[in-house]
């Protein structure tokens, strides 16, 4: 009897998730993505004999039952720890913008209650000022991140703070406005006196013993110094244990050694758990690197910023508020940044701290003491080690002008290309068991139909660029066992929804615009340009027109009696008189001479008057 299609779905959801929660051995049940994602590889896999487009008869699902029985092992659990750790990290890890998002909402879902709390209080008793006015303080302090209302000293020097530009005798005017003026006023407040906070403790201190991260949580601080620290142990680790495996995979291709209870295939699921472990924990590196540059820059600016404070503010009796106001709102802003950075890293922290639960089946099966065993008289190799061994054998270009390669001279030159399979060798892959060993791009690069491809040897490249094309379809078909590698190569796990060339990521449609600037200069700019005929047009039409039309008036009923009048006046001129010829009077200028000032000792001193008499 022959199952319907949305029966079959429904049997197969229903018995991957009896085969998941079998091989979870009592953890937490799986959700709903997973159960799917495992039925989606479960009908992809051609060694089931199974087609998700067609009916599906009792016959498969008592195969499914059966396949359930078959996998149920250690290296299921591997596979499912894997699967797991994939999922885990695409539902927490996003962007940098979505995180920052992210956090602010928290923020304002956190002042939310507080705010709305204040707006919609209502004064009517000196009493019910004071709530108001702790309120604000509450709210002050949640926003700015530098204390907790239950810390005496942080609501203290919030109080001086807030005193100094919001006295409590402007609550009354306050309660007075609208709700979005009193949020807006709120923000304002906030910042401001932030910032004057940050530039009272910095005035405590010299420039040299300034450290902002005393102000900030102890939790954040901790995150600040040691997320970093901390990835990079855990990643050294785990690229450790991934040489160790691959060591084992390379020595031994058929089984291991002695009565190990350990099969190649359980470790083969265990290098991809830890490749998976090593892909995830560089990603949160980088970003954690990020964050410590960023956080640095702010310092510098933070710091560059009181600066500025003290030498506007210090040296004079007064200030003018419209000056002082912005340069503490910038301050404020900055250490609000400083604050996003840090809680970046310590979601990074996080992140970090919920991988390691999908790392315990292996130190169950793979001890200290038994890996060692296993790998006495094996040399284990490093990733950089392998490139160093394989950088001398580089592709001749001319010697395959069928193929387009790309020669790599520096390490800058690498980051950010999008290798497929994630860096690592597909014909590795396909001719050692499954061994994921990372391409080393300066041997060469092939392109072909708009994709990287990167290779551990020089003959692996060669023999790949023969048939690009039949290697990739081996690569697909290898992957399906092995759902977990879907994720870590980053295929697409339905490759009938994808056109050719889309690289394995699915089309998506966007709305988009360009817009033309009318003036890239700014210079000879011509203000009667008009760029479009029509509009011309319209303007010529108007100006021959306009000789023919005339400028009448109506008097309505609505503007009767109501015209307005205007009067025009001349003022009075000023009136002059001129003669013929100017008349003046003439005083002599008095002039009087003293003699016998010089050359006598004894003698005596005469006064002459020497004025002109007016009537001459």
């Amino acid at each position: 009897m022959a199952l319907s299609l949305a029966q079959a779905e429904s049997v197969v959801r229903a018995i991957i998730r009896e085969f998941a929660q079998t091989c979870s051995r009592g953890r937490e049940e799986p959700s709903v993505n997973f159960v799917d994602f495992m039925g989606t590889c479960v009908l992809q896999d051609t060694r089931n004999m199974l087609d998700g487009d067609h009916t599906l008869t009792n016959h498969d699902k008592q195969m499914l039952k059966e396949l359930r029985k078959e996998r149920h092992s250690t290296a299921c659990i591997w596979s499912l720890d894997t699967m797991k750790m994939q999922m885990y990290f695409d539902k927490n890890y996003t962007s940098r913008r979505e995180f920052l998002k992210e956090i602010n909402r928290m923020l304002e879902l956190r002042l939310n209650q507080v705010s709305r709390e204040i707006t919609e209080f209502r004064v009517k008793t000196k009493e019910q000022l004071d709530v108001l006015y702790r309120k604000i303080i509450t709210f002050i302090l949640l926003g700015s991140g530098m204390g907790t209302p239950s810390d005496v000293g942080s609501v203290q020097e919030t109080t001086v703070a807030l005193q100094s530009i919001f006295p409590l005798s402007e609550l009354g005017a306050f309660s007075m406005l609208l709700r979005s003026d009193k949020e807006q006023q709120l923000s304002e407040l906030t910042m401001t006196v932030t910032g004057i906070r940050l530039f009272n403790k910095a005035n405590k201190k010299e420039e040299s013993e300034m450290n902002f991260s005393e102000l900030m949580p102890a939790v954040l601080c901790e995150a600040l110094s040691v997320t970093s620290q901390a990835i990079e142990k855990e990643l050294r680790d785990t690229q450790c244990l991934a040489w160790k495996y691959t060591a084992l995979l390379e020595k031994y291709n058929d089984r291991l050694p002695g009565e190990s209870d350990v099969s190649l295939v359980q470790l083969t699921h265990a290098l991809y758990n830890v490749r998976q472990h090593e892909i995830f924990l560089q990603i949160l590196l980088a970003d954690a690197g990020l964050c410590g540059k960023k956080t640095e820059l702010l310092q510098k600016d933070i710091s560059s910023q009181i600066n500025l404070l003290k030498s506007s503010v210090q040296p004079k009796t007064a200030v003018s508020t419209t000056k002082v106001y912005p340069l503490f709102k910038a301050l404020s802003k900055l250490w609000s940044e400083l604050q996003d950075e840090a809680e970046l890293q310590n979601i990074f922290c996080n992140i970090q701290l919920g991988l390691q639960s999908f790392l315990t089946s292996q130190d169950k099966i793979f001890s200290k003491d038994s890996l060692d065993s296993l790998l006495a008289g094996i040399e284990v190799i490093t990733d950089k080690q392998r490139m160093n061994e394989s950088s001398c054998e580089r592709i001749d270009p001319a010697q395959m002008m069928q193929n387009e390669w790309l020669l790599l001279e520096s390490t800058d030159s690498i980051a950010g290309l999008p290798l497929q399979y994630s860096g690592f060798c597909g014909y590795t892959l396909l001719h050692n068991n499954g061994l994921l060993l990372p391409g080393n791009p300066y041997i060469g690069i092939l392109r072909h139909r708009d994709k990287l491809y990167a290779f551990n040897s020089k003959e692996a490249a060669m023999k790949f660029a023969r048939s690009p094309d039949h290697f990739i379809a081996l690569v697909t078909e290898k992957t399906k066992p092995f759902p977990e590698l879907m994720k870590l190569l980053q295929l697409n796990p339905n490759p009938a929804h994808m056109q050719p060339g889309d690289g394995g990521i699915p089309k998506q449609k966007c709305e988009s615009f360009t817009q033309t600037v009318a003036h890239p200069l700014e210079t000879n700019i011509v203000k009667s340009y008009q760029w479009n005929e029509w509009e011309l047009r319209r303007k010529a039409i108007k100006l021959a027109d306009i000789r023919t039309t005339a400028t009448h008036s109506t008097q309505t009923y609505l503007s009767h009696m109501r015209r307005e009048n205007i009067t025009q006046t001349w003022l009075p001129k000023e009136v002059g008189c001129q003669t013929k010829r100017d008349g003046q009077t003439c005083v002599p200028r008095p002039q009087i001479f003293l003699a016998g000032l010089r050359g006598q000792r004894d003698g005596s001193v005469d006064k002459i008057d020497l004025t002109r008499s007016i009537f001459e």
